[in-house]
């Protein structure tokens, strides 16, 4: 029987079309219906060097479901050659041409000799959604593009985190990720956002190992960046925001790359001191239980429930209802994201729900005694849900309707700081 799902946070694969926007320069390359750009660019700031209105597609008709669209698909991608000034092309296809049968790896082959790289990721609807259709992207880099390297530059490291606009603070997030790793004496090596791009794909063989900041989008690609590249991981699963994370964050990549742990130390230090004294500042504010209650919920995809819930936890002493992770995690990294949840301080688990569907979420979130006002952290769809029970609301994850986002992050020492100063603005203006 077909199931309702109410406000469901993820689009289809194809949605994987903004992780090639986050690349500069690189273009998609659409094998679908007319119109499923329009649909699916509804982010705010993915205008960019290419806008979404103006993707190469095939435009798929009902005489293409018939005989096929490979040679649309051809002519699409050898027009956009020509017309469309490019670092990098990929080809994305839809759900109608994965349904018929349409060979497009092998039209894509044939462009093996371009002067530009095209390569092909399959992200039918279907078969996913855009957090899969990011993988998918990043796995066609791999597969049809990288090729194992002998050199190895000492100290690089490639970041990755999670998926490029769905998470609107991707951009302020990794570009902070990148000054925490060089401060350890490590040279960062991203592929998203401003002057990076098709450079620095092509210094990915070279980084001594991979770093994964994310509860379990991108491990496939990391296994298989091992397999085939050579390149050894880490995986840090807890977005690191706030002192109490950030300085575990810190001392784990420092242990891996051989970084000496004096040199650590010195850096924890020194942020540690300026955030402590942040807080100190506004220790009255904090302590005054009418401003913020001490129980929060938090509705997010894996990365920012996790990362937040220790946050609020481990660094303002908050106690958590239950969470909810809303990305369709798949099944087989559930467990060991439960078990995150319960590594916080002072003996304190969280419990964690595993749900998609928006209704069922606001219901719990309504049966709760939260024992005064409740704090929710989580998409836009929670503010309705939160004022009915007179809390406080800030939205943090997609989609993301009352906030402008440029480069803002709420990632690190930094992160946790602007995280306080959003959650603490919104409370206190309900007392003045």
């Amino acid at each position: 029987m077909a199931k309702l799902l109410d406000k469901q946070r993820y689009k289809c694969a194809l949605g994987a079309m903004q992780t090639v926007q986050a690349i500069e320069r690189a273009l998609p390359v659409l094998h679908s219906g007319p119109g499923c750009a329009q649909k699916l660019s509804d982010t705010t700031g993915s205008s960019g060097y290419f806008s979404p209105n103006i993707f190469p597609c095939t435009s798929i008709n009902e005489k293409d479901v018939v005989f096929g669209g490979a040679k649309k698909l051809h002519s699409t991608i050898e027009n956009a050659l020509k017309v469309v000034d490019a670092d990098l092309y990929v080809v994305l296809t839809g759900c109608i041409p994965e349904i018929v049968g349409d060979d497009s790896g092998e039209v894509v082959s044939e462009f093996a000799e371009a002067e530009k790289p095209v390569i092909y990721a399959p992200t039918a609807g279907f078969k996913g959604n855009n957090y899969k259709g990011h993988e998918q992207v990043v796995d066609a880099l791999i597969d049809q593009y990288l090729e194992k390297s002998d050199i190895k530059v000492k100290g690089l490291v490639n970041i990755w985190a999670d998926v490029p606009y769905q998470d609107l603070f991707w951009l302020g997030n990794i570009r902070e990720l990148e000054k925490l790793i060089e401060e350890l004496g490590l040279t960062p090596n991203t592929i998203f956002g401003f002057h990076r791009g098709i450079k620095n794909i092509n210094k990915i063989p070279t980084a001594e190992f991979n770093l994964l900041v994310s509860p379990w989008v991108g491990l496939g690609n990391m296994k298989k960046m091992e397999r085939k590249l050579g390149i050894p991981y880490l995986h840090y699963k807890t977005l690191p925001i706030g002192a109490t994370e950030t300085s575990k964050f810190l001392r784990e990549v420092g242990k891996f790359a051989g970084v000496p742990e004096e040199k650590v130390e010195a850096v924890i230090k020194e942020h540690e001191d300026y955030y402590y004294y942040l807080i100190e500042r506004y220790a009255d504010l904090f302590l005054e239980n009418r401003v913020i209650n001490k129980q929060f919920t938090v509705v997010a995809d894996a990365q920012y429930t996790l990362g937040i819930t220790k946050f609020l936890v481990n660094d303002l002493g908050l106690i958590p209802a239950k969470q909810f992770v809303a990305d369709d995690t798949p099944k087989n990294y559930r467990e060991s994201i439960i078990e995150e949840f319960k590594k916080l301080n002072y003996g304190i688990e969280a419990e964690v729900s595993f749900e998609t569907d928006g209704y069922k979420i606001h219901e719990e979130i309504r049966n709760h005694d939260y024992h005064g006002y409740p704090l929710v952290l989580g998409g836009y769809y929670e503010k309705e849900v939160t004022e009915s029970l007179k809390g406080n609301f800030l939205n943090i994850s997609w989609p993301v309707l009352d906030k402008v986002v440029m480069d803002d992050f709420y990632v690190g020492y930094t992160g946790g700081i602007r995280l306080i100063e959003d959650m603490y603005t919104v409370a206190v203006s309900r007392f003045n």
